[in-house]
């Protein structure tokens, strides 16, 4: 045993293993978030406190199946671990974060990490899931096999931290040894094969043996590597040898490093259940079934949406009376003139219209962080999957289309875990199709006046309706796709099942704050900002003497929108929604906060509330504006609309090309004018109003 000084320390481990709550605990709040130089995979650093003021550098790895290069998440980690990320340490340490549930898939990543010798510790993650399905772990055998401290941890209650911080404090390891063997002509060939990359290229032996198994793996572990011509030549003889005796190098590699694995599980790990089906399996009976999984899963997100419009209205009538009580006393205490109005018409009415939904938004992502939390997002990934597969969508697509329910940029940036290019950008460009929390308040606001006396469910019929609509498009894209520009083989995707668990009240009430931090930070900065230029938009030039809402139409803002009309106009709407849709371009809940600027400069009315001010609209001749039919048409407009500049500049920098964006912008502004069109015009055909 030998103690090493630990300045950096890297957290490793396969998707879902509780590495990232492990930083967490770690870290704290002492994080920062930033990229790889030249690539778009996510770089989470931080700071670990421990004993005597003493302060490591903590690196949360992409999570990773193995350290062979199919990904740009898989590429990253391993060059972090073999210190050739730009401008990143190489580790002291590798804590490696395993799902004891799961310990004969996790361990295949922590034998290849073993290969480079870094020191290691084996954090035991997820030990209560054990427990609670009758089995041991002898933690001293696992660590005797292995031959690195093993610490049970129960991260998202931070059992096991301290004792995880006092080992890696300490230094401690042990001397490195491998601890699998491959088929002895695998071996002595691999053996030969190191000594060459030793001699030749200059490598050290524990990277010289891995890059040696992997060339003969022929997976590349040194994407873009140059070789002198005689080790190019040992490595084709090499193969050659091995192709002549049968060898199948890849395969045997991994059946060597799984029955490896297999053989200390056997001795390790004790099942004491009993014969029978365990609840996971019960469940997962009906929930993953063909068809009552789909009436689960419908069911759940009619839930959802009931109670978004239900339980969120109470809280939403009294952010909008503190919002009428505020500007109620601005216009008391300021005297009559601009700045009374900016501040009442712009500031108020502008963030004030986006900040009311904020509880339909922390209901969505209670149920959004509950269903994460509990195991039953993998498993609507394994109902959607049947869907997805038909229309060429890797099944890994899932999880970048289910978080752009929450934003399409985290959806966006998810989508680095897809190996293949092509089917990686297939999901990027149909991620903003899944409706978002940003549509939530058009929506709401819409359906609120398509049908202002119906009950809760109807009203979550509709908004399911619309997120159905948004996942239907994005299906019948990426089929399009798949078949003319991004032409590819059918994916194969090979889907773990987590066990169900109760949730982490604390875990979602940290999602949410979240949520409701970015959601309240961005009211407070971005729609802010627009409502401050929108207003001065809808303000100016001054015409003294003209009527309000003659004077809204020719302001800036207002010929913009009268410039627009005639080509809106068949979808129903007027130069007013016009300005919204031009405001909203920037993000789409500034729509709401655009009408409701609108509404406040355009009308003498300015006790009602923007639902009671879209009832009152009307066209020149009297007609109403808001009917039925257009605010379906409008709802139908903004499921297929890519309403968000943000979003427009996440897909530049993960395509490094302003082609994509340009194109995805594009192809979805114009699906969204031809399918409200057909809403709007076909409804009228049909004697709708």
């Amino acid at each position: 045993m030998v103690t090493v000084s630990i300045r950096t320390i890297c957290l490793a481990g396969n998707p879902n293993s509780g590495k990232t709550t492990l930083f967490n605990a770690f870290t704290k709040l002492r994080q920062k978030v930033g990229n790889y130089p030249g690539v778009t995979v996510e770089k989470k650093t931080g700071a670990l406190a421990l004993a005597e003021d003493r302060v490591v550098n903590v690196i949360d790895l992409p999570g990773t199946y193995s350290l062979s290069v199919r990904s740009p998440d898989e590429q990253i980690a391993r060059d972090v671990l073999l210190g050739r990320a730009p401008d990143t340490p190489k580790p002291d340490m590798v804590v490696c974060v395993v799902d004891a549930g799961n310990l004969e898939r996790n361990l295949y990543l922590v034998t290849q990490i073993q290969d480079l010798g870094l020191p290691m510790i084996l954090a035991l993650n997820m030990m209560d899931e054990v427990e609670r399905q009758g089995r041991r772990i002898d933690v001293d055998k696992l660590s005797r096999h292995l031959g690195i401290p093993v610490v049970p941890t129960v991260a998202h209650q931070n059992k096991g931290i301290e004792e995880l911080k006092s080992l890696i404090a300490s230094g401690v390891k042990a001397e490195y040894r491998r601890i699998w063997r491959m088929a002895p002509d695998l071996e002595e060939e691999a053996e030969h094969l190191k000594n060459v990359l030793v001699r030749q290229e200059g490598l050290e032996g524990n990277e010289a043996f891995v890059e040696a198994v992997n060339l003969l793996s022929q997976a590349k572990m040194n994407e873009g590597r140059t070789y002198k011509k005689e080790t190019v030549s040992q490595i084709n003889a090499i193969q050659n040898r091995l192709h002549k005796m049968g060898l199948r190098a890849r395969t045997a590699v991994i059946e060597a490093r799984y029955d490896w694995i297999k053989s200390i599980l056997k001795d390790c790990v004790k099942d004491k259940n009993k014969k029978g089906l365990g609840l996971t399996e019960r469940l997962d009976a009906v929930l993953t079934h063909k068809l009552f999984g789909w009436v689960f899963f419908l069911g759940i997100m009619a839930l959802m949406f009931y109670m978004i419009f239900t339980v969120a209205t109470i809280p939403m009538d009294l952010i909008n009376q503190a919002f009428d009580t505020l500007g109620k006393w601005v216009v008391s205490a300021l005297p009559p003139g601009d700045v009374r109005d900016l501040i009442v018409n712009g500031i108020i009415a502008g963030v004030g219209g986006v900040v009311v939904f904020l509880p339909q938004i922390l209901i969505l992502f209670f149920f959004i962080s509950l269903l994460q939390d509990t195991g039953y997002m993998a498993r609507a990934a394994f109902i959607m999957d049947r869907v997805m597969s038909k229309v060429g969508l890797h099944g890994k697509s899932f999880i970048p289309l289910l978080s752009s329910f929450a934003c399409a940029i985290p959806g966006i940036m998810s989508a680095r875990t897809i190996e293949s290019p092509k089917d990686r950008l297939v999901t990027i460009l149909v991620a903003p199709l899944m409706s978002c929390s940003a549509r939530l308040p058009v929506y709401a606001i819409m359906i609120a006046v398509l049908m202002p006396l119906a009950g809760g469910w109807q009203k979550a019929g509709i908004m399911l309706m619309m997120y159905i609509l948004g996942i239907a498009g994005a299906c019948g894209m990426a089929w399009f796709f798949k078949l003319t520009l991004l032409r590819s083989q059918k994916p194969i995707f090979i889907m773990e099942l987590p066990p169900y668990r109760l949730p982490s009240w604390k875990t979602v009430a940290m999602h949410m704050w979240e949520r409701v931090r970015l959601f309240l930070k961005r009211a407070g900065t971005v729609i802010l900002a627009l409502s401050i230029i929108l207003w001065a938009l809808m303000t100016y030039p001054k015409h003294p003497g003209v009527e309000q809402g003659q004077a809204l139409k020719l302001s800036y803002a207002g010929q913009a929108g009268t410039f627009i009309e005639p080509a809106i106009k068949p979808l129903g709407y007027d130069w007013r929604v016009g300005i919204g849709l031009i405001g909203s371009f920037a993000a789409r809940e500034v729509f709401v906060s655009t009408m409701s600027i609108v509404f406040s400069l355009g009308d003498e009315a300015k006790e009602e509330t923007l639902r009671e001010a879209f009832a009152r609209a009307a066209w020149p001749d009297g007609r109403p504006l808001f009917t039925p039919l257009m605010c379906l048409s409008l709802m139908v407009f903004y499921v297929f609309a890519l309403q968000c500049l943000s979003t427009v500049v996440v897909v530049y920098r993960e395509t490094n090309s302003w082609r994509w964006p340009l194109f995805q912008f594009i192809y979805m502004l114009i699906l969204a004018y031809l399918a409200s069109l057909i809403v709007y015009q076909g409804g009228k055909l049909l004697g709708f109003q």
